[in-house]
C-alpha cells in the first residue's frame, strides 16, 4: 500500500478539477464561534491543492500551507500564486516547521485521517498561540439519500482498493476528544453539492486515492461499470453528489 503522502501524486489534475470545495457557511461558523478575523494567521495542514486555503486567503488571512506531497504542494503553489498572503511549506502535521506560538488557527480539510493524531496534537499545541483554535473539516459524501448515491456507494465498495482502511469515517468521538483535549470540541454540519456529467463523474472517481487507475486490472471493468451507473441514474445528462461538510472545532490548549 502506498504511503499516505504519496497516494495523491498521480491524481492531482483530477483533484483540482473535481473535488468539492467548502461552503462559505463553514467560514462563517468560525467567525461566529471562534472569533475568526482577517488578522488571524492560519496553518492549513494537509493543504493539498489549496481548496480551503483559497477560502481563507479570500477572507484576508495569512496562510501557511503545510503539505508533504510534492505534486499536490506544487499545484497549490501554482493555483495560489496570486495571493501574497500564502506561504507554501514542505511539512507534515507532525512536523510543520513553523515557529512556536506562531498561528491563531490550525485547519485540516479532508486530511486529518492521514495524521498521527497524537503527534499532530503535540505539534498543534506547539505552533498555536495561547487561546488558539483548531478546525478539522471533511466533505462527508452521503451514501443513501438518493438512488444514485446508494448505487455509487455499492460501486465504491466493489471497486475501491482498501477503501475501509483509508475512510475518514474510521475516526470516532474518542479520536476527536483525544485530539482536542480537555476543552472538548463542537461539531456542525453544512450541506454541499456537486453535479457531474459522465466525464466529470469519471474525474471525481479517479481523484479518490482508493480507486484503481489506468494500468490496474480492475480499471477497465470499473470504468464500464461507471458508465452503466451513470446511464441508469443521470437526469438531463448529470448526476448529483451530496455531502455533509462536517466541521469539528475547539481549542486544543484549553
Amino acid at each position: 500500500m502506498l504511503h499516505p503522502t504519496a497516494r495523491f501524486s498521480t491524481r492531482v489534475d483530477n483533484y483540482i478539477k473535481y473535488r468539492p470545495g467548502y461552503p462559505p457557511e463553514a467560514l462563517e461558523l468560525l467567525k461566529a464561534e471562534c472569533g475568526l478575523t482577517p488578522r488571524w494567521t492560519v496553518a492549513d495542514i494537509g493543504s493539498g491543492t489549496g481548496i480551503l486555503a483559497r477560502l481563507l486567503l479570500e477572507n484576508g488571512h495569512r496562510v501557511f500551507g503545510i503539505e508533504p506531497n510534492r505534486e499536490m504542494r506544487e499545484a497549490g503553489e501554482r493555483l495560489l500564486a496570486g495571493y501574497p498572503g500564502f506561504t507554501s511549506i514542505a511539512g507534515t502535521a507532525e512536523a510543520t516547521t513553523l515557529p512556536d506560538g506562531s498561528v491563531d488557527l490550525v485547519t485540516a480539510a479532508q486530511a486529518a485521517h492521514w495524521f498521527d493524531l497524537r503527534q499532530a496534537r503535540t505539534e498543534v499545541l506547539r505552533i498555536l498561540r495561547p487561546g488558539g483554535w483548531a478546525a478539522l473539516i471533511w466533505n462527508n459524501r452521503r451514501t443513501d439519500t438518493t438512488p444514485f448515491l446508494r448505487a455509487y456507494a455499492h460501486f465504491v465498495h466493489e471497486y475501491g482498493i482498501a477503501f475501509e482502511t483509508v475512510n475518514h469515517a474510521n475516526l470516532g468521538p474518542a479520536d476527536f476528544q483525544a485530539f482536542f483535549g480537555p476543552g472538548g470540541y463542537q461539531l456542525r454540519h453544512f450541506p454541499n453539492v456537486q453535479a457531474f456529467d459522465l466525464d466529470g463523474l469519471a474525474g471525481r472517481v479517479l481523484s479518490s486515492s482508493y480507486m484503481p487507475e489506468p494500468g490496474h486490472p480492475n480499471y477497465e471493468p470499473m470504468m464500464a461499470a461507471l458508465a452503466a451507473l451513470f446511464d441508469a441514474h443521470q437526469v438531463n445528462g448529470q448526476v448529483g453528489f451530496e455531502y455533509d461538510t462536517d466541521v469539528f472545532y475547539g481549542q486544543p490548549g484549553e
